[in-house]
């Protein structure tokens, strides 16, 4: 079993044209993916919480900060370890292995539990280490936008310049460091098997410092100033001036987009590993995110709890099945995070936790059928969005800003039309409601 959770990756990027990712073409060519996967929790942590739990994590309920976590709600540890579907198949005999460079999961104290819960757990030092070296000033200023030149960002940009300046030397980046310990615990898991290798990126998260061959692989041009490395989180119109916001949002695209596709080489590295030891023929492989990046899209940018479109919380999901079962073809199923646990689980032939409230996918593969869903739901934050064939649906928990968008009329999702379907509103917050529990959380900042 190899699972690979790469952070903030734009499905239009991945299944679309938006940048070259090769290794990720051809997993999609020979697995099934999923065209509506939304993860039920969101961001960083939640998600991952969701996936090594296989049940949902929104709502929030309960929940308080912890140190070396986020004070936002959700960022908490996993309490029931011994009900991940990690730690079912270790208990199954399976060797177990986790890589990564999450700050969070791979450093905070309250994962503790969950770091010592694998045969093996490799946590390497990523984007917000606690490197304290000398920054090169042109390097700052390299990549160090004049809109975004605040104290804060500053500080954060010159941590992960020191932690990793691989702007000239991809070796040097955080997924090379990732995916590299990966394989050399492929090296280790082929004389153990069976095996679960998990392999979690935070890149392409930002900061975003391409080289600059990645750049000029998608088609964009190497040096145009100082870079929008670091965007702010917000409106538009509040950080960057209306004459200089398209050609900078133009720019973090692209530098996206070049992070992307070096994430990418990366990843296909692994891939040939994994084909080395001819393992690919009996190893189920699984990618997916914990959510997207908006760029500009309805006047936002980063990640908005209360812009829950699809340029955020829709994520890429590709099940490849070694024995070749629907490679290249597509699923329209309302997919979701907790999902992934009993899917693995099952494709092992291992019996999922009672805990788990996530459906088995592979039933796909049998031609058989998941247990219907019309839509999909989740959370972020003090926000929850509905998610059909016909509307978008997204309002805080006090259910006082309610959004809703007729997706049949406008596919972009541009109008509001809440105010006149005040009765579709009502009915897709009770269903938010009665699946989740009513009343939702409300945490104050």
């Amino acid at each position: 079993m190899l699972l690979i959770v790469a952070d903030t990756l734009r499905v239009d990027h991945v299944y679309g044209d938006g940048a070259r990712t090769p290794a990720i073409d051809a997993l999609a060519r020979e697995g099934l993916s999923f065209d509506r996967a939304f993860p039920e929790a969101m961001p960083t942590v939640p998600a991952r919480n969701s996936i090594l739990a296989g049940r949902r994590m929104f709502p929030f309920r309960g929940w308080r900060d912890r140190p070396g976590l986020l004070a936002k709600p959700g960022w908490a540890p996993i309490p029931d370890v011994e009900n991940l579907f990690t730690s079912l198949l270790r208990r199954a005999n399976y060797w177990t292995a986790y890589i990564t460079d999450n700050p969070f999961l791979g450093f905070a104290g309250p994962y503790g539990p969950l770091r010592w819960s694998f045969d093996e757990f490799a946590r390497k030092a990523g984007q917000i280490g606690g490197a304290s070296g000398p920054v090169a000033r042109e390097a700052l200023e390299r990549w160090l936008h004049p809109a975004t030149s605040d104290r804060r960002t500053t500080r954060r940009l010159r941590r992960f310049i020191a932690n990793a300046d691989y702007a000239d030397d991809e070796k040097r980046s955080f997924a090379a460091g990732v995916f590299g310990a990966a394989m050399e615990a492929l090296d280790r898991a082929r004389r153990r098997q069976p095996f679960l290798l998990v392999v979690d990126t935070y890149q392409p998260h930002e900061p975003w410092t391409p080289p600059g061959q990645y750049l000029e692989l998608n088609g964009y041009p190497v040096d145009v100033g100082a870079e929008p490395a670091m965007p702010r989180y917000g409106r538009v119109e509040n950080w960057l001036e209306s004459d200089e916001a398209e050609p900078v949002l133009e720019r973090m695209r692209a530098l996206y987009t070049a992070e992307l596709s070096m994430t990418d080489r990366w990843l296909g590295l692994l891939m040939e590993r994994l084909r080395d030891h001819r393992l690919e023929r009996n190893t189920v492989v699984v990618l997916v995110s914990d959510h997207g990046f908006q760029f500009g899209e309805r006047g936002w940018t980063g990640k908005i709890s209360v812009a829950l479109h699809p340029e955020l919380i829709q994520v890429p999901l590709v099940v490849v099945d070694p024995r070749g079962r629907r490679a290249g073809e597509r699923t329209s199923y309302f997919a979701s995070t907790h999902d992934l646990g009993p899917t693995i689980l099952a494709m092992a032939d291992v019996r999922r936790a009672p805990t788990m409230s996530g459906v088995d996918l592979s039933r796909l593969f049998e031609g058989r059928s998941p247990p219907p869903r019309g839509y999909a739901y989740g959370g972020y934050s003090n926000s929850h969005f509905l998610r059909s064939e016909r509307w978008a649906y997204m309002s805080d928990n006090r259910l006082e800003n309610p959004q809703l968008f007729d997706l049949n009329h406008d596919p972009g999702e541009l109008t509001n039309v809440a105010a006149r379907h005040p009765d579709v509103v009502a009915e897709l917050a009770d269903t938010v409601l009665r699946q989740a529990g009513d009343p939702l959380p409300f945490y104050e900042s």
